[in-house]
């Protein structure tokens, strides 16, 4: 199979991995229903930025060491379960406030808000170890053994191309629905139902063990 039916390939098993519910879906969704569309564009875009990052530490090796070592393993997945439980409890809060309409940024502070949108995005896929043993397994069936970095390189951005998409029309999905998402009742069950799934979900990735 040449470079483009491996990258095409490639291709399908990111599309696949990226619309499972986790994580990155809750903070997309989380920051298109709070700030809008821009800011769960920019939260998909944080995600992707992790995407490439672990794309890359794989075909380095450096996520295959984390995978393989209990400590940095370890100490990986507790930064991200600590974050997650943070934005848990941050959107639990905020429900029982009893919600809120659309957030309207203040002058001079859209961009500080995109960069919190953008660093909920990365920083909950960069701190997932899970993210990084999944390169270490898949990367290497689709890589040629006689590659170059160009190779890896192609395959990096083909995952980051993938994961910018399904975010974006997440994104985009959510906040055509922003208005009706945004009803102070509504605002408080999702905050609830989304803190609560980012509690759980930063709870397994604190008691997983290592690969």
């Amino acid at each position: 199979m040449g470079s483009l039916g491996q990258a095409l390939a490639f291709a399908g098993v990111i599309g696949l991995a990226a619309a499972s519910p986790g994580p990155d879906f809750a903070v997309v969704v989380r920051r298109s229903v709070v700030a809008g569309r821009l800011h769960g564009m920019a939260a998909a875009a944080g995600v992707a930025a992790g995407v490439f990052g672990w794309s890359v530490a794989a075909a380095m090796g450096v996520a295959a060491l984390i995978a393989a070592s209990a400590v940095a393993f370890t100490v990986v997945k507790l930064a991200g379960a600590a974050y997650l439980l943070w934005l848990g409890v941050s959107a639990l809060l905020a429900a029982r406030r009893g919600g809120a309409g659309l957030e309207q940024p203040g002058p001079g502070c859209a961009e500080t808000r995109l960069w919190v949108s953008f660093r909920d995005g990365l920083l909950t896929n960069a701190l997932n170890p899970k993210c990084g043993v999944f390169f270490v397994a898949v990367l290497p069936q689709f890589a040629p053994v006689d590659g170059s970095a160009a190779d890896v390189l192609l395959l990096s951005v083909v995952a980051v191309l993938i994961t910018v998409a399904w975010f974006t029309v997440v994104a985009n999905l959510v906040a055509a629905l922003r208005r009706a998402l945004s009803r102070p009742p509504v605002r408080r069950a999702l905050d609830a139902i989304t803190g609560t799934v980012l509690i759980v979900l930063g709870l397994r990735l604190a008691a997983s063990t290592t690969p």
